[in-house]
């Protein structure tokens, strides 16, 4: 009798997802759409709101726009690369964030928005305060570039320095019978630390310390540009803060004082006579990505979070795509490879890591599409660390920006033990194995045996070498070297690029031009732009949403609305982040945004 109710349940939920739910998207997209079309008025102000958070790379699946995101770091960019040369637009406002954007992000943004200026269009930044908490330095960066950088009067200017905070389980997991094994190559390897740990261990205090200075410094230096300060003037003066608008302003750190609404009628005034705002993200729609013309083409892969096995499943059908999929994604690179209009391969990776033998299958198409004559370019966004640094290891060419994350060359693996925590609680976990003895080596309810534990430190060590090999092998240095700087450390783009892990620092701009440079195509001459993977019609992401009962649950929770809601979303992205965690060899980094 259950089961004949759960199988009725399950027709009806299918039913009501073809007949209510699936008309209603599609209904929804095609409005969308629809209204995406609008006329940019001849006299526009674009307004890009960066409050809502910024992803690095827009998502393929048509039904994104239902997870209530932002924008992406790309699509500003593109979007503002189209707005320079498009003579209606005649002036941009940005909206900044109190608490911060990621630095990396920020570095892409603020030198699109330099370009912008370029041609000679104003920019009007204005800000309702800078707080004390993650990375406002690189939210005021963003404002420090536009012509004007204006403050709400009632708002305060807490920004003094960058701080980060880090979550420790230790002790934690001591009290409460958890017992976390784990192996880490090597001492620089600090994503297992969160559990093993109380404190920061000398190497991992060092390490993070490091990469927020080069972060904070970088910043610092690129506001004191756009301010036309000293950086050693700007650091001081921020330093010795908070302040109050007014007290901001006399310290030459603002521009102006003034509501939002007096900043919006300020740039429809430069703009000139019957001048109105458009959103930004109505822009970007209505103008799509740049395509350029000419016979010969740029192929921009992307990806963008954790690294992982398998096909489909692993992205948020209403989000931006919180992982990456080792077959989707090389599957991208290899239909670029087999276009022939296609010179050249710009691969933007935006991840910290995940699965050795999915990052392995990816840069095994990196490896093929050098062989085909088709030079590749990595621009790295918001991170490249671990497996993200394994996969952009032997491409043709590396550009990062001065504040992406990459490095993070080593491996960590292990497993909770949680029968005696359990047990505390009248929780009794018992195994039963047939096979070998290395069979339930990963069970939870016992402690690696000694030769378990031995034979997977060997698993671990080999994973660590041959990660080293492909470094060795892609950045044409020593082996010996690369063990220097490798040992799990996370570095900046500016550190990497000392180091011989980068070739430039930059963004998505850079690497196209020197994806065309290295393609041999002239300057002169126009080219194409293709992407890849394409983005999914809404039929081919109904089906791959509702082909299992696990994801149709998943839409009904994300019609119903949670899915909007921030802290699910972040929960949802954590437990797939996770899933790379659980067993084997794991080349993540940790993440500290």
């Amino acid at each position: 009798m259950k089961q004949f109710f759960l199988t009725m349940l399950g027709v009806f939920a299918g039913l009501f997802l073809f007949l209510v739910v699936v008309p209603f998207i599609l209904i929804s997209v095609a409005i969308s759409s629809a209204s995406s079309k609008e006329p940019t008025p001849s006299n526009t102000v674009l307004e890009l709101d960066l409050r809502e958070g910024v992803t690095d790379q827009a998502a393929t699946n048509p039904f994104a726009l239902f997870g209530g995101g932002g924008l992406s770091t790309t699509q500003i960019v593109d979007t503002l690369a189209q707005a320079e040369d498009d003579t209606r637009v005649k002036a941009l406002l940005i909206r900044l964030p109190e608490a911060g954007i990621t630095p990396a992000a920020a570095d892409e943004i603020r030198q699109a928005v330099r370009r912008f200026r370029r041609s000679g269009k104003p920019v009007i930044a204005h800000a309702q305060g800078f707080q004390p908490v993650g990375t406002a330095v690189s939210s005021y960066m963003v404002g420090a570039s536009a012509s004007e950088l204006w403050m709400q009067n009632t708002s305060s200017f807490q920004l003094a320095g960058f701080s980060a905070e880090s979550i420790f389980l230790g002790r934690a997991f001591e009290k409460y019978g958890v017992n976390a094994q784990f192996e880490q190559r090597y001492e620089y390897k600090n994503a297992v630390n969160e559990y093993t740990e109380s404190d920061y261990t000398p190497a991992h205090r060092e390490a993070m310390t490091a990469w927020m200075n080069s972060i904070y410094t970088s910043a610092l230096a690129n506001a004191a540009q756009d301010r036309r300060q000293t950086p050693q003037a700007l650091r001081t003066t921020i330093e010795a803060g908070p302040y109050s608008s007014a007290q901001a302003l006399q310290r030459r750190l603002i521009d102006k004082i003034g509501q939002v609404e007096e900043a919006e009628a300020e740039a429809k005034r430069r703009a000139g006579r019957g001048s109105d705002i458009m959103e930004f993200g109505d822009y970007a729609a209505s103008k799509g990505e740049r395509a350029g013309s000419g016979r010969n083409a740029i192929a921009i892969v992307g990806g963008e979070g954790a690294i992982m096995t398998g096909t489909g499943g692993g992205a948020d059908p209403f989000g931006g795509g919180s992982s990456i999929m080792s077959d989707d994604l090389a599957e991208a690179i290899y239909d670029a490879i087999e276009d022939d209009s296609v010179k050249a391969i710009v691969f933007r990776v935006s991840s910290p890591g995940g699965s050795p033998d999915a990052s392995e299958q990816i840069l095994a198409a990196v490896r093929a599409a050098k062989a085909a004559g088709k030079p590749v370019v990595v621009s790295m966004g918001d991170y490249a660390a671990s497996g993200g640094y394994w996969i952009s290891s032997e491409a043709s060419w590396i550009v990062a920006q001065p504040s992406t994350l990459t490095g993070s060359i080593g491996v960590f693996g292990g497993k909770m033990v949680l029968a005696d925590g359990l047990g505390r609680f009248g929780v009794d976990m018992r195994n039963l194995t047939v096979g070998g003895d290395y069979a339930d080596a990963f069970s939870p309810s016992q402690p690696f045996s000694a030769t378990d534990r031995a034979a997977f430190a060997a698993s671990i060590d080999r994973t660590y070498e041959e990660f080293i090999a492909r470094v060795a092998r892609g950045r044409n240095l020593p082996a010996a070297r690369v063990r220097e700087i490798a040992r799990g450390r996370v570095w900046t783009g500016a550190q990497g690029k000392s180091l011989g892990l980068v070739d430039q620092l930059g963004g998505l701009e850079e690497a196209i031009a020197k994806a065309r440079q290295l393609a041999r195509i002239p300057a002169e001459e126009s080219v194409r732009f293709k992407r890849y993977p394409e983005s999914q019609s809404p039929f081919a992401a109904l089906s791959e949403m509702f082909g299992v009962s696990g994801e149709a649950a998943r839409v009904l929770i994300g019609i119903g609305g949670i899915m909007n809601d921030p802290q699910a979303e972040a929960a949802v992205r954590q437990i797939q982040t996770e899933r790379a965690r659980t067993t084997g060899a794991t080349v993540l980094a940790d993440q500290p945004y």
